[in-house]
């Protein structure tokens, strides 16, 4: 079985920054949406978490010396849902019972659940680093591909370079740099096949350099 490092593609003396870089390129490249595979996208995931694992121990015994033990930061728990299931089961966005439905419904984890969000995580890096692929194509807020509907909460968007006020107003968001501001949040995703975002994604592609860099 390949280690950790060979996996993303570095040395083992590699320091934590060249494990950063390695991690965000390879993850993109084993995305599904950028011509990688699902289990790819985890074997990667698992990789990084691994050499991670070895960093955390070692900061946890740096925080035992220090006064008092550090107060931890607020999270979000968000409670997501697969856009793709809604016309299987004749739902809208419309819908007020709509979470409480799916709720209801036999549902696998990837369509439906929960998952809590750390303090300066995006909603697509918290996806991403709980084992999910959710799509998204540029990272840079140029394009609709990794939009979600808010259907409840709100979260801040730093960055948008492509979705209008109008569309804005019907609480799309795009999850590559959204960050949640709000203690629960419920979310649609992979909306980017609504038809009004038709004209704002990027069509799928093998992996190339993601469209505004790193």
């Amino acid at each position: 079985m390949d280690s950790p490092f060979d996996v993303l593609g570095i040395s083992p003396d590699a320091d934590e920054a060249e494990i950063d870089r390695a991690y965000r390129q390879r993850v993109k490249e084993a995305h599904p949406d950028h011509g990688g595979s699902t289990s790819e996208f985890q074997l990667v995931r698992m990789a990084y978490e691994e050499l991670q694992v070895g960093d955390s121990v070692d900061t946890k015994a740096v925080e035992s010396d220090t006064d008092g033990p550090e107060e931890e930061e607020p999270q979000t728990r968000v409670e997501y849902l697969n856009y793709e299931v809604l016309d299987d089961y004749g739902w809208s966005l419309d819908d007020e019972d709509l979470f409480s439905n799916a709720a209801s419904a036999d549902l696998s984890p990837t369509d439906f659940g929960q998952f809590l969000v750390r303090p300066h995580e995006s909603l697509l890096e918290a996806a991403e680093n709980r084992g999910f692929t959710w799509p998204f194509a540029c990272r840079g807020g140029a394009c609709a591909n990794c939009a979600v509907a808010v259907i409840a909460g709100e979260i801040a968007m730093p960055v948008n370079h492509v979705l209008p006020t109008e569309i804005l107003d019907r609480g799309i968001r795009l999850s590559c740099n959204a960050m949640p501001i709000t203690e629960e949040l419920k979310v649609v995703y992979n909306v980017k096949h609504l038809p009004y975002l038709d004209e704002l994604r990027l069509p799928p592609r093998p992996f190339e350099q993601a469209c505004l860099g790193d």
